[in-house]
This record gives C-alpha cells, structure tokens and sequence, in this order.
C-alpha cells in the first residue's frame, strides 16, 4: 500500500526587513559645536510632487526606528539625524538636552543643510514635542508639519501614570548610582524587553522579533546618563499641547487607536486645539506605529503632502 505524503501547507515564514539600498547616505555635519551624523534618503525618482521630509526620532531611539515608514515613500526624500546624544551623534557639550536645547539643535541644523521653507517636518513621540515647539517658535519655517504618536498631554497625567512616576525614578537613580551599576541599569536587556513588550500590540512573530531586534540593537545607543537623563525629564514634562494654538500651518496627526502613552481621547482633544488639525487612527496599533503599521502611516502622508503642496 502506498504511502501518501502529507504536503507542508504550512505559510512560507519570512523575517521582516527593511530594503532601503540605493537610496541611503550617511553624512556627518557640525552644528554649533556637535558633529552631528544623518542619514540622506534619495527618492527613488524625482518628481514634481517629491518633498524634502526632515523627520526627528523619538526617545532612546536613532534614525534606524523610522525607516519602515522612509521605505514606503519612494518619492520623496527623508532627512534623518540621530539626535545629540543617541545613536552615533555625541551628546551637546555646552547646551541642555532639554525641548529649546532640541530645538536649538533643529534651527541650526536645517539652516546648514540650506533646507528652505518648504521641508516637511516629521516628529514620532517624544520627536513631536521637538517638531512642535520648534514649529511654533519658527513659524513659515517648514511646511507642513506631521506628528506620529503625539505626545498630547503630560505623561503624568494619563492612565500609565504611576508606571511614568516609577520610570522617573529609574532614570534619577540610574544618574545617581556609581557609573558602572548605573549604566548597567540603564541598558539592562531585561528592561529593555519589558519595555518592548509592553509597548508591542502585534501578534505577529516575525514582527515581534524584528521590533524586539531594533529595540535591543538601538534602544541602548545614547551617550551618558546625564543626557539621558535630561532628555527623558523633557520627554515627561512637555507636550504638544502646550504649542498647539501657535501651529499656523497644516498639522497631521497619526495616532494609534491603542496607544497608552498618547492615548487616543488626548489625541481628539489635541486636534480641536490646532488651527489646521487632521487626525489620522490607525486602528490595532499602539505607540509602534512606526514598526507595526507603516503602510497606513506613508498612505495617510502621501495623502497629506498631495493636499498641502510645497509654498
């Protein structure tokens, strides 16, 4: 009697990347005193609708937590840098790691690469309050301006605000033990997973291992406490909320449908105070949007940037 094989129906598995070749160059530049290093993403064809994206990355991230979304917008180019202090770029020597410090960088920054009036802006989470501020204290600066995952109310004030008040105690402590136990804390894999988890909203395995992947590869890549330190006090204390009624130009707001960080009501609430304020939810998905839903981030942009031509 012959023997059937059974075929493999089994789905083909495979690891999500991100394809960018061709298309990315890495430079370095000096900004009042920082030698700052960005990455310079080409469109893939020049067209008449393509725009200069300038985007900022979010806490204890670098530019590599963006490019799923510079993937999918072949036409246009990203500008990208790894703040001060995070990534590859030192940390200031002279000035804060606070929002103004930030935005001081921002300022100095777009004006040495001779970016005009017409770049995009592009802030993700703690990214937003920089692009915010830095929107309304320099208006007819950039044009226009788009936040993921805003940052709409104090982070103490939400419903993960006792997680907040202890992760302050984490960084103040972190700061102030001996150098070694410090930092050992601070880059703790353990915590740096729990912190991926929690934030995580897909169900997908091989998305959970890329995610998990950037964030053990990256996450850890800043360079000392105190800036750390300085720079996640700015990330809790401030908001977009605070800058809103300034924002003069269009404002898109991509938000996560289950975000616990930038909770969705804060997001409502966020768009009724901008002049020009549209909201995009992208349902199932967290504060990852960046990792977890891309496409429907690039789509709600493209649709943007067509809508809101350069000046």
């Amino acid at each position: 009697m012959d023997e059937k094989v059974k075929e493999n129906t089994a789905p083909v598995r495979k690891p999500v990347t991100v394809d960018l070749a061709g298309r990315v160059n890495e430079h370095t530049v000096d900004v009042a005193g920082t030698a700052v290093h960005y990455w310079d993403y080409a469109p893939r064809d020049w067209t008449p609708e393509s725009r200069t994206i300038v985007m900022v990355h979010g806490f204890r991230g670098d530019h590599h937590g963006l490019e799923r979304v510079v993937e999918l917008l072949p036409e246009h180019r990203v500008i990208m840098p790894d703040l001060p202090g995070f990534g590859r770029s030192p940390a200031f020597a002279g000035t804060a790691h606070s929002i103004d410090g930030y935005g001081q960088f921002l300022a100095g920054f777009l004006d040495t690469l001779a970016l005009g009036a017409g770049t995009v802006l592009l802030g993700h989470s703690f990214g937003s309050i920089v692009a915010s501020h830095f929107a309304a204290s320099h208006p007819g600066r950039v044009y226009p301006l788009v936040l993921v995952n805003p940052i709409a109310a104090p982070a103490l004030e939400g419903p993960k605000g006792v997680m907040t008040k202890l992760a302050v105690f984490y960084y103040w402590a972190s700061a102030k033990l001996p150098a070694a136990l410090g930092n050992a804390l601070l880059r703790s894999k353990l915590i740096v997973r729990v912190m991926s988890v929690t934030m995580a909203k897909t169900k997908d395995p091989d998305l959970l291992a890329f995610i998990h992947g950037q964030h053990h590869a990256y996450f850890s890549g800043f360079a000392n406490r105190d800036m750390l330190l300085e720079s996640f006090q700015a990330s809790v204390g401030g908001t977009v909320r605070e800058v809103a009624g300034q924002l003069a130009l269009p404002t898109l707001l991509i938000a996560g449908a289950q975000d616990e960080i930038a909770t969705l009501p804060t997001q409502h609430v966020l768009k009724d105070l901008l002049p020009q304020g549209e909201l995009v939810v992208i349902p199932d998905v967290g504060h990852l949007i960046h990792y977890e839903t891309p496409a429907p981030a690039a789509a709600a942009i493209i649709d943007f940037l067509e809508r809101h031509p350069a000046p």
